[in-house]
C-alpha cells in the first residue's frame, strides 16, 4: 500500500509538471517576454525602465491583414444586404436569398403563402 501511494504521488508530481509545460504562452505573456528582451538589450534600469514597459506593453499589437473574401462569401453578403434593406423575413427572405445566391431573379410573392379570397356572395333572386 505504501508503494502504491509513493507511486502515485510521483505521477502527479510528474504529470503536473509535465502539464506546465505543455501550456503555450498567451498573446499577453508573449508580448511581455518581447518587452523585456527589448527592455535588457537597451540595458535599461529603475523608472526608465519602468516607463519603457508601461509603453511597450500598452502598445496594440499588430493588426492581421484581412482575409480576402471567396466570390460567394462577397455575393452573399451583398445579399444579406439587400434583404435587410428590403426589412424581409421568413420565407420571404429565404425565397429571396436563395434566387440573389442562385443569380437567378426572385420572386418575393410567390415564398408569400396566398391569402384565399373571400367568396363572393350570390345575388339575391327577387
Amino acid at each position: 500500500m505504501k508503494k502504491l501511494l509513493i507511486a502515485l504521488s510521483l505521477a502527479l508530481a510528474a504529470s503536473g509538471a509535465y502539464a506546465k509545460d505543455e501550456t503555450a504562452a498567451t498573446p499577453q505573456q508573449s508580448k511581455m517576454a518581447d518587452c523585456n528582451k527589448e527592455a535588457k538589450a537597451k540595458d535599461m534600469k529603475g523608472d526608465a525602465r519602468k516607463d519603457f514597459m508601461k509603453s511597450c506593453l500598452s502598445n496594440k499589437p499588430a493588426a492581421e491583414p484581412k482575409k480576402d473574401m471567396t466570390a460567394q462569401q462577397s455575393k452573399m453578403g451583398d445579399c444579406n444586404k439587400e434583404a435587410k434593406a428590403k426589412d424581409m423575413k421568413g420565407d420571404a427572405r429565404k425565397a429571396f436569398m436563395k434566387g440573389c445566391l442562385s443569380n437567378k431573379p426572385t420572386d418575393t410573392k410567390a415564398a408569400t403563402p396566398a391569402v384565399p379570397a373571400t367568396p363572393a356572395k350570390p345575388a339575391d333572386k327577387k
